[in-house]
């Protein structure tokens, strides 16, 4: 079992900055893709960032230009720099992969991260 571990969540004032750190339990045969998504109160979750085996990076719209996502393959880690922050941005953080454990298995799974709290004060 595959299990993801996130950090670095917190309060910041508005136009603050954060990294989150998702870690994983070991090393994976292989990835598809590894994901940050959000939920804010009252609201459905959200895909904020993905990074792919390829190293190509997608990012939502209301995210563009402030954050970053980036990986450590040698930890196993992958990072979510968030720069000038909004009170917008407060949600709960999630850690997702997408990708085979062993190269046994015939089929990617799903891996999800505990969540991390963001909170942007204004």
């Amino acid at each position: 079992q595959v299990q993801l571990v996130e950090s670095g969540g917190g309060l910041v004032q508005a136009g603050g900055s954060l990294r989150l750190s998702c870690a994983a339990s070991r090393r994976l045969f292989s990835i598809n893709s590894m994901n940050w998504y959000r939920q804010a109160p009252g609201k459905q979750r959200e895909l904020v960032a993905t990074i792919l085996r390829s190293g190509s990076t997608n990012y939502a719209e209301p995210v563009k230009g402030r954050f970053t996502i980036s990986r450590d393959n040698a930890k196993n880690t992958v990072y979510l720099q968030m720069d000038s922050l909004k009170p917008e941005d407060t949600a709960v953080y999630y850690c997702h992969c997408n990708g085979y454990a062993t190269s046994s298995r015939s089929w990617p799974d799903d891996y999800w991260g505990q969540g991390t709290q963001v909170t942007v004060s204004s």
